[in-house]
């Protein structure tokens, strides 16, 4: 009776210990953690070669074997699954993984940028390359600042490693396929080597002490290069404000489970009028094998305001020509608002605005009932800093903005940021025209860098 006694004093011990504990949830790490922990995970598998680029091109011409080079900001939780599922080797892709050397990057600091050219605002972004730093394709991307899955798959992702397995068994005999896969000389040669970052970091991430703050963010990059124009006072240009345009901004939707697939072609898109139809592949764009939606972006980055792009599209069994037509402003239909580089752009032409479409109601409230007329809802103010101009100035959340420096027109955020940064520069005042509660108030806003 005493030894039960003891066991049921034992148990009934334990159990209001671990009392607070139940129903806790996990903690949650801090930026610092998962940047280290990611690199003692990595490093203990020795699956991956970690943050040693010059490592993997010594151990692929050794081998004989492709890259593939992985590009990830750790502390960012966009992609984080699809990232997971890498490193954790996913079944389907772990066969094809150990087919390339492998080399995982956390931080852009000492980048090679004349040869990782990608879109900045992402967080994830894949290379797979030659030894010799051909670059096969690019895999990764995204139309919204959070919803990976529309853009990108595991699925996806494995059918592009193999095929550029196949596209390196045969090199360099296809050699010409990629030679416009190659980028042309950067504004610098490095992230740490632009104005804006200079004083502030240097080329390798500080393990020794606060290695957060010691890394350089891949949308920094994109920052970067915008400032470089802006602090010259000179208008932003539209390759700078529209990277890597997605393709629905020509009307097509690509499949993400598949490399190149047209899961639908939009009406009367560019797209459509070049005869594009479900289920056509793309086979190639100006000449360069599509391993990717990334590598679709890339075709359309180096497009000229108005250009043609000759594609050779695979349907059924029969492969045609087809050339799409971009016509004056196409870039423009692309969406701005989902990229992290959007906040310093509001910094600079909107004192911390962020605003987005007002509703059907609140445009009858503020009197615009003409669908082509501005009318964009103040939905959050920035309050430290130079994000805080705009509150200083008078703005208030709810404002419905109908007019920017006289153009009524700029019916989404993306057109007035567009705008503003082309044609509104430091140093100007820009009168913005709101309705509050009914009422024409007009404001003056001045521009900064």
């Amino acid at each position: 009776m005493i030894s039960l006694l003891r066991t049921w004093t034992s148990i009934l011990f334990t159990l209001l210990l671990l009392a607070p504990l139940v129903g806790q949830e996990p903690k949650k790490l801090t930026r610092e953690e998962k940047v280290r922990g990611d690199r003692e995970k990595v490093l203990s598998s020795g699956y991956w070669i970690y943050n040693d680029f010059q490592k993997g091109l010594a151990e692929a011409k050794d081998t004989g074997k492709p890259l593939m080079v992985v590009l990830r900001c750790i502390p960012c939780e966009e992609c984080v699954k699809l990232d997971e599922e890498i490193m954790e080797s996913d079944p389907v892709l772990r066969p094809l993984l150990d087919k390339y050397v492998r080399v995982r990057i956390v931080g852009t600091n000492g980048l090679d940028l004349n040869l990782f050219q990608y879109d900045y605002d992402q967080s994830f972004a894949v290379f797979l390359m030659n030894a010799d730093k051909t670059i096969y394709g690019r895999f990764g991307t995204r139309s919204h600042r959070t919803d990976w899955t529309s853009d990108v798959s595991i699925e996806g992702l494995a059918k592009a490693m193999d095929l550029g397995l196949q596209l390196h068994k045969n090199y360099p005999a296809n050699r010409e396929w990629f030679t416009g896969k190659q980028g042309e000389k950067p504004l610098y040669s490095s992230p740490e080597k632009f104005p804006s970052l200079q004083e502030k970091y240097t080329a390798t991430l500080n393990y020794e002490g606060d290695v957060v703050k010691s890394c350089i963010h891949c949308h920094q990059i994109g920052d970067a290069q915008k400032a470089v124009f802006r602090d010259q006072a000179q208008p932003i240009p539209d390759t700078y404000l529209f990277p890597y345009p997605h393709p629905k901004a020509i009307g097509m939707i690509i499949d993400p489970s598949d490399m190149n697939t047209l899961k639908e072609v939009t009406p009367d898109s560019v797209a459509a009028k070049a005869g594009l139809q479900p289920g056509d592949k793309i086979f190639a764009l100006n000449g360069q094998i599509i391993l990717s939606i990334a590598d679709i972006q890339w075709v359309l980055h180096h497009c000229d305001a108005t250009d043609l792009v000759d594609a050779v599209v695979e349907r059924g069994d029969t492969k045609k020509k087809v050339t799409l037509k971009l016509p004056e402003g196409w870039r423009q239909q692309d969406d701005l608002s989902w990229r992290v580089s959007t906040w310093p752009m509001r910094r600079m032409v909107l004192g911390g605005l962020v605003l987005e479409e007002a509703t059907d109601e609140q445009r009858q409230q503020a009197g615009i009932t003409d669908p082509e007329k501005m009318a964009l809802r103040v939905r959050f103010m920035g309050r430290y800093g130079d994000h805080a101009l705009a509150m200083k100035t008078g703005f208030k959340v709810d404002d419905i903005l109908v007019s920017y420096d006289g153009k009524d027109n700029l019916t989404r955020e993306t057109d007035l940021l567009a705008y503003a940064t082309s044609n509104c520069l430091p140093g100007d005042k820009v009168e913005i025209k709101v309705v509050r509660a009914g009422k024409p108030i007009t404001l003056t806003l001045p521009m900064q860098k």
